[in-house]
């Protein structure tokens, strides 16, 4: 029922005995009810004349088409076309056991050689003066920033 719980349907009752009213609420659920009757019985007409359009028009290929289409999976469909055997999988995941890796062992964190700090030629402080007294070009582009 539209995916509404026992709390929210509770709660819309309350609004609607304090919005209606107790006298005219029986009155308001009848006319709902047959409202929402009347909204399925012709939701369920229109199911059966296209499927009857369907059937006359022989299109039921073209009903399994569009479940095939709902049921798509772009993943597995990639991983089918670009990597068939599983060996970028593999290479990335050392983990997964891959068959054509002869030597599957891990670098140790030691063997690693750790990398040069860079160099920074800037000044460590700037004087407030000195970023004040900058010059200012005459056209400044439009989102760039200054300081």
């Amino acid at each position: 029922m539209l995916g509404f719980s026992w709390t929210e349907i509770l709660v819309i009752m309350m609004v609607a005995l304090v919005v209606i009213g107790p006298k005219d609420l029986p009155v308001a659920i009848r006319t709902a009810s047959a409202a929402i009757r009347k909204m399925r019985g012709l939701a369920s007409d229109f199911q059966g004349h296209v499927q009857d359009l369907m059937r006359e028009a022989d299109l039921a290929d073209i009903g399994n088409d569009l479940r095939s289409i709902r049921n798509f999976d772009l993943g597995s469909l990639a991983e089918r076309h670009i990597d068939p055997q599983g060996d970028f999988r593999h290479a990335f995941d050392p983990a997964s056991g891959d068959p054509h890796d002869m030597d599957n062992t891990m670098i140790e964190a030691d063997e690693i050689e750790p990398e040069p700090e860079p160099v920074i030629d800037a000044p460590a402080f700037i004087p407030p003066n000195e970023i004040r007294h900058r010059a200012v070009p005459a056209f400044i582009p439009p989102g760039t920033r200054l300081w």
